[in-house]
Parts: C-alpha cells; structure tokens; sequence
C-alpha cells in the first residue's frame, strides 16, 4: 500500500460513515427510481409507435385543472411544472443537506464534484454551439444549447445497479453529488434563459407564500396542512409570472433548515427538517413524479429505421449526441483533473483516472431535465422537439453501454475495494476503515 505524501490531499477520498450509510440509503431509492422511469419510457415508446399512438397523445394533451386561475394545463405540461417541481425540491433539499452539514461543508472536498458538475456543462454546451453554427439564425437551433448538460441521476444509477454492485462508496458519493449540482445548475439555466415573458406581479406575488413558508419552517413547523397550500401558492404565482414553475422547488427548499439548531455551526446539532421532508418527499419524487414524466415525454414516433436515421441527421440531434456522449465525459475529466493539478490532490488509494472516466460517461446518461429544456427550447410536440427525444434516447444509450465496458474492465477492483470497506472486526456496526480515518 503506498502512502499519500504528507501535505497532499485525497481525491474522492473516503467520507464520513455516517454520509456514507445516509448516501447508500438516497441510492437505493434513486435506484428503484431509475428502474420506474426506464419502465415508464419504455411504455411510452411502445405506445408512441404502436397502432394506438394517437390515444397516447390525446392522453397528453388531456386538459385539466382550474381554468380561472390559468391552470387549465394539459396532462404534460402537469407533469413537466408540477411533478418536477417535486424533484427539484428534493434535489435543492440534498445539495443544501450536502453543503451545511455534510461531507461538502469541507471546501476541499466540495471542490471536486462542484467543479466537474461545471465542466460537464460548459463542454456539452460549447460542442452543441460548435455543431449547430451551420444552421440558419432563424432555425433557432441555437436555443438547445443547454438540452445535454444535464445528468440524469435515477437513469445512471438504474445503470450502476446492473453493472457497478461493487462500486466504491467514494465514487458513488461523486456521481450522486455532481448529478444533483447538475440539476441546480439547469434549473438556474432554466430561469435564466428560458423564461420568454415575463409578468413582474404575480413574480413578486410568489414572494409573500414563499416567505410565510419559509418563516414556518424555520419555526421548525411541520404541519402539512399549513406548508402545502403555501408551497403550492408560490409554484402557482411562478408558473403564472412565466418563470418555470420547477424553480419554485428549489426556492422552497433552500428555505429549510438542515441542522436541528443553526447556532451550533455544525452537524452535531442533528438532523432538521431537510432530512424529514426529504424522507417523506424522495419516494414520491424517484417513484411517482419522475417516473410519470418520462412517460408523458419520451413517447416519440420513430417511423421506422428510416425515420430514425433522419432524426438523427438533423444538426441539432447530432448537437444533442455529441455533447452527451463526448462533452459531458471530456468536461467532467478536465475538471477534476485541473482541481487535481491546482490543488496537488491525488486519488485515494485503489482508485485510478479510468474509474473518473467511467463515471464521466455515466454522466452522459441525460433524459428528465434534457428532455425538458428540450420541451422549452422548441416547444412540445414540434418536429425538432421529436428529433430531440430520439438524441437524448440515443445519446443516453450509448453512454450507458460504454460506462458499462469501462467499469466493468474494473470490476475485480473494485470487488477489492468493497470488501475492505464492509469489513468490521470488532462487530460495532461501523467498517473498520472508516474508524481508521476517523
């Protein structure tokens, strides 16, 4: 075993036991999450390019809700503002939850995964612009830039659950952090530069629910009956001010308190209630809300091998592939590697670059946040819409069959690996290897 020279820190080093068994928890349920909504997308293209596939698109477009507070929304469109709202409250509950009072309060190791998430959006998006220049300035083919910065966290870790049952703790604990830097940084996108009309009113409007939640929460109440009309007032009067409505999760969750008491500063004052409403929520968001989705968007008619090859001729699909299946793994590595080269870290020990570029493909699985920037980039139901869906589809295929042979080639390791990390000598409940470096 070679030692790390002193000074030098770990890369994707081993984190606390306590994150680690927390973390393993999130995953399971991510993954059966993952599991749901490849079922839902596969239902919805059998459907799509079945017989029946104009009543899969009547279910779409069935309108419901009140019409005179302008909810009167298609099935869809319920489930791209609604449902989604619901998994970035609890992506925006996890990154908060990760930074105050877990491992990535440590600016050192939040550096790694905050940094990569970055470069696995700069390059998909540059290599996106670069390939679409071509197309005329009227086309807009321009405003899918953001479709292949996003990772799909249930997806890649639906993947991991076939081929990676060894893989380990500290580099799950990367892909599952970087995935949900991901998301917030497309929901920043998606207010930033999908928000096409924008009404001041209801926008300030979302303000006031948004700040009576927030005073209840830090009161540390808990009555559903209270918070939920509250959180749905505010996703409402943002859905109305033209802002997506999904930014209204995110704004709601930051507003949660994480630790027990904030005046201690740190872990130690216990769980708040992120965590609670996490476990309440994470179920609903892995199980219902993203699984729904995918069923409402990823049905697309083909047309056969024919129509599939000219969907995929079109510059904004060639955009879309590329940047997933070759942006997001050449950004993510480029961004660990110059935070390794600035901060002279290197990898904990067993794991080498190939483990990071594994993963960095992972990262290419993109599917409910690109299909949605899709939606919005060229509006649901269009033909480039279409096209869009065939090139996450495809794009998210070929990164996870490619993720697949570069892990597997290190399976044994990763066996090893595990092993040391689940043995426990003294029967405490805790692997002896996280006492070791505590």
């Amino acid at each position: 075993m070679t030692e790390t020279p002193p000074g030098t820190s770990r890369l994707l080093g081993l984190g606390s036991w306590p994150e680690a068994r927390r973390i393993a928890g999130i995953l399971r349920e991510e993954t059966v999450g993952g599991a749901l909504l490849l079922a839902g997308a596969v239902a919805a293209m059998i459907w799509a390019n079945s017989p029946w596939s104009g009543t899969y698109e009547a279910l779409r477009a069935f309108r419901v809700g009140p019409a005179a507070l302008h909810l009167d929304l298609s099935l869809a469109t319920w489930a791209a503002d609604g449902l989604l709202a619901i998994f970035f409250f609890v992506a925006g509950l996890e990154l908060k939850r990760e930074f105050v009072a877990g491992d990535l309060r440590q600016v050192r190791r939040a550096a790694v995964p905050v940094a990569a998430a970055l470069g696995g959006v700069i390059v998909p998006a540059v290599l996106y612009l670069l390939l679409t220049l071509g197309v005329g300035a009227g086309s807009g083919a321009a405003r899918g830039w953001a479709i292949p910065t996003a990772t799909d966290i249930a997806f890649a870790l639906a993947v991991l659950a076939v081929i990676g049952r060894y893989l380990p703790t500290a580099l799950r604990t990367f892909l599952l952090t970087l995935a949900v830097v991901d998301d917030l940084v497309a929901i920043v996108i998606i207010a930033l530069f999908y928000t096409e009309h924008l009404s001041v009113l209801p926008l300030l409007g979302a303000l006031l629910p948004l700040a009576v939640f927030a005073l209840l929460v830090q009161r540390r109440v808990r009555a559903w009956w209270l918070l939920l009309p509250l959180a749905a007032a505010t996703w409402a009067l943002m859905h109305a001010s033209g802002v997506h409505a999904t930014v209204a999760g995110v704004l709601l969750a930051f507003t949660v308190p994480v630790l027990r008491s904030e005046r201690s500063g740190g872990p130690e004052a216990g769980p708040g209630l992120a965590e609670h409403f996490e476990h309440r929520l994470r179920p609903i968001s892995a199980g219902v809300a993203v699984p729904v989705f995918a069923f409402m968007s990823a049905g697309v008619s083909l047309g056969g091998l024919s129509g599939l090859a000219g969907a995929l001729s079109d510059p904004v699909a060639v955009g879309v592939v590329v940047g997933l299946v070759a942006g997001k793994p050449i950004g993510i590595m480029l961004a660990t590697w110059l935070v390794a080269r600035f901060t002279h870290a290197r990898l904990d020990e067993g794991l080498a670059w190939v483990d990071v570029a594994g993963l960095a493909v992972l990262a290419g699985i993109g599917f409910t946040v690109s299909l949605l920037i899709g939606e919005l980039a060229f509006g649901a139901g269009s033909e480039r819409d279409a096209y869009v869906k065939v090139a996450v589809l495809t794009g998210s295929l070929i990164a996870a069959l490619t993720a697949t042979v570069i892990l597997r080639l290190r399976n044994r390791v990763y066996r090893r690996i595990h092993e040391a990390e689940t043995v426990d000598r003294d029967h405490d409940g805790i692997p002896d290897v996280y006492q070791k470096r505590s």
